[in-house]
């Protein structure tokens, strides 16, 4: 078989495997706590930190297109290479990002 089937095919039986066993093994172990008598109610606070992961998944992609884009300035700019640039220009403002994801996180719990 060619091989620019075989890895795409792969990858997303393997994308499918890894959410199939998670959703059926998480399935399995709350029917469990419910059938010994678990109060419900203690999987609704499971979505409770849902908000903090999409604003967090917001500032690191917004990181990254800042990042991106000083990378391309960097390296026009600079005697730098143009993959030094945008990687080590990616990396940085994702991580500001995150660093900034978590601080508002903190202030939002602190409250």
């Amino acid at each position: 078989m060619n091989e620019a089937i075989v890895i795409p095919v792969s990858f997303f039986a393997f994308i499918f495997a890894m959410v199939y066993v998670f959703l059926t093994t998480r399935n399995k172990e709350r029917m469990a706590m419910i059938e010994k008598g678990t109060d419900p109610t203690i999987f609704k606070g499971a979505g409770k930190y849902s908000n903090f992961l999409t604003l967090k998944t917001g500032l690191l992609f917004i990181g990254v297109a800042i990042g991106v884009l000083f990378g391309n300035i960097l390296a026009n700019a600079s005697s730098l290479e143009e993959g030094t640039a945008y990687v080590s220009m990616i990396f940085l403002f994702g991580g500001l990002g995150l660093v900034a994801g978590y601080w508002m996180q903190a202030q939002k719990t602190n409250k």
